[in-house]
């Protein structure tokens, strides 16, 4: 098989205004600026990126996240609401891009670091896809899957199930016989699966707002380890989202 190479490593950020659960979630103010904007920038110290895209929807609901993704210096494509995965097909075609790292808007804390991880590690076994949400064990909202732009292009023809055009990844992760697959796992300091670090309900808002306002400004370039000892010694922070049921299909 012919190694594959990758010139353009594209980030796309999964994001909509109309959230079921927490509508206008991305806007949410945090330490003087939206949550969004915080995570843009958490995506732009990562070092093996060439292009970040935000990846929302033609409803006019979204054109706050363009202006706001104009404002930040990072691109904008605009796609269908429910079919996220042709929305992401779309986002990447729009820059030409070789290999998308998949985020999803839902996880303003991730680390940079996890992702630059997670994108080298892909290219240097040559996998088709590589991720950290299937096999969990990182906090949730760590979440990083990295494949070909091809690859998903190709799988948006080939299926008809709503779950993977929702679920952007699914079919890979569904198809293991097809796509080489490696799963990227905690080392036993980040080690805390059922930890909630998405932006899910407005209790994860509380919680990620106090994240970052003990660290910024004296520490904006926070780790998920810095993270994990903050709440280890903060054990009522952690309570604050306790509560909150998660989604049991990553995206």
């Amino acid at each position: 098989m012919t190694p594959r190479s990758y010139s353009r490593i594209t980030a796309t950020i999964e994001v909509r205004m109309t959230s079921s659960r927490l509508p206008g979630k991305h806007m949410l103010p945090v330490c003087g600026k939206p949550i969004l904007s915080h995570l843009i920038d958490r995506l732009k110290r990562v070092p093996s990126l060439t292009e970040i895209v935000i990846a929302t929807t033609t409803n006019a609901a979204d054109d706050v996240l363009c202006e706001l993704a104009l404002a930040n210096g990072v691109k904008y494509f605009r796609g269908s609401e429910e079919d996220v995965m042709r929305r992401v097909v779309g986002a990447a075609d729009s820059v030409n891009a070789d290999l998308i790292v998949e985020i999803t808007g839902d996880c303003p804390v991730i680390d940079p670091e996890i992702i630059e991880q997670a994108i080298r590690l892909h290219l240097h076994n040559q996998s088709d896809y590589t991720g950290n949400a299937e096999v969990r064990s990182y906090p949730d909202g760590m979440d990083v899957q990295v494949f070909a732009a091809s690859d998903l292009a190709e799988a948006a023809k080939i299926t008809d199930d709503a779950d993977d055009h929702e679920h952007v990844s699914l079919y890979f992760r569904r198809h293991p016989e097809r796509y080489r697959q490696l799963h990227l796992v905690a080392p036993p300091e980040l080690h805390w699966p059922e930890l909630g670090l998405t932006l899910d309900e407005q209790a994860d808002y509380l919680l990620i707002k106090r994240i970052y306002e003990h660290f910024l400004p004296s520490n904006p370039h926070f780790s998920c380890l810095d993270i994990l000892r903050y709440l280890r010694s903060n054990p009522e922070i952690v309570a604050i989202n306790e509560n909150v049921r998660r989604n049991a299909v990553p995206a």
